[in-house]
């Protein structure tokens, strides 16, 4: 297939409305789609190559790889991305055509298990929001202080990813019985219910302040503006609190998701109710969290390990 800029460009946009018709995607997942395209298209264009076609989508992943050392894991959503959309292409163009010589077991991910928070990180991440309330000296430092409480707090208490956290309206906050309905991923829904008392008295403070805002949406979080409060914001509060509390400085917003779902199996709860708790598709993806759950390892190999009732010898 010979490559032209604006033909590619026009396919590209055609597939990223395809995906957004028959898959009903995520703008999130659209972008990630649509900029991985892009960013071959690009790429060829720049190498002045003439013919999109086996041999350029090889260089182009050698590339990736070797040039500029890009993670497994992106490369992976890359090869993804672009591999369903030159199924796309061939079915619309009718082409007879091989695009990939290779498969993605060449980039096959690294396993790696989740990282977590200490509780004694936890507590001083929180203790850092609750300590900031008590010294503000300005109202508007009081309302944003109170809005970032909150937000601590529902990425640990329910594990929330802070696309969910975003995207939570007014009307999906039942202040009498205490419950928030989370737009997870694939448009999943899922009903938690906050339990902690302290967090329930926080969050109606601050459904109480958030009008202070001046909202302009119906989000529950909005910024100073009073537009939704978006990820990279969110991102920004815990990183604030991140350097005031002191904490691991490379941890992220998810590491207090993994803290939340380790913490539950730590505590004796069953991996499905953890898995439906924290919106997972799959029970493997849940799974990973029993590597890390040391205080079920150690009550199971105190309880059932031969060696421990061998005391003679």
């Amino acid at each position: 297939m010979r490559y032209q800029k604006e033909q590619q460009e026009l396919l590209i946009n055609e597939f990223i409305n395809t995906l957004l018709i028959q898959r009903n995607l995520s703008p999130n997942t659209l972008y990630a789609y649509k900029n991985d395209l892009l960013g071959m298209s690009n790429w060829f264009r720049m190498r002045k190559y003439s013919q999109f076609n086996a041999k350029g989508i090889q260089d182009y992943f050698f590339y990736l790889q070797n040039e500029i050392e890009l993670s497994a894991r992106s490369i992976r959503r890359k090869y993804v991305s672009i591999q369903q959309y030159c199924q796309y292409i061939k079915n619309t163009l009718n082409l007879n055509e091989t695009f990939f010589s290779f498969t993605a077991r060449k980039f096959q991910l690294p396993r790696t298990l989740p990282k977590t928070l200490s509780m004694e990180e936890i507590k001083n991440l929180i203790s850092a929001t609750s300590m900031e309330f008590q010294s503000v000296s300005t109202d508007y430092k009081r309302r944003l202080s109170i809005r970032n409480m909150c937000i601590i707090e529902l990425l640990f208490c329910l594990g929330l990813r802070i696309g969910e956290i975003s995207a939570l309206d007014l009307c999906d906050y039942n202040r009498d019985e205490n419950t928030l309905l989370i737009h997870g991923k694939g448009n999943k829904e899922r009903m938690l219910f906050i339990s902690s008392p302290v967090v329930c008295q926080k969050m109606k403070l601050w459904i109480r302040t958030r009008d202070e805002l001046q909202p302009k949406d119906n989000a529950i979080f909005v910024n100073h503006r009073g537009d939704r409060l978006g990820i990279y914001g969110i991102e920004k509060i815990f990183y604030k609190y991140r350097q005031l509390s002191g904490i691991n400085p490379h941890s992220t917003p998810h590491y207090l998701r993994h803290s939340f779902a380790t913490q539950l199996l730590n505590n004796g709860a069953n991996i499905r109710d953890v898995q439906e708790l924290m919106g997972h598709n799959s029970i493997a993806t849940t799974q990973i969290y029993t590597e890390i759950s040391i205080t079920r390892k150690k009550e199971i190999l105190e309880k059932y390990n031969g060696r421990n009732f061998i005391n003679s010898v």
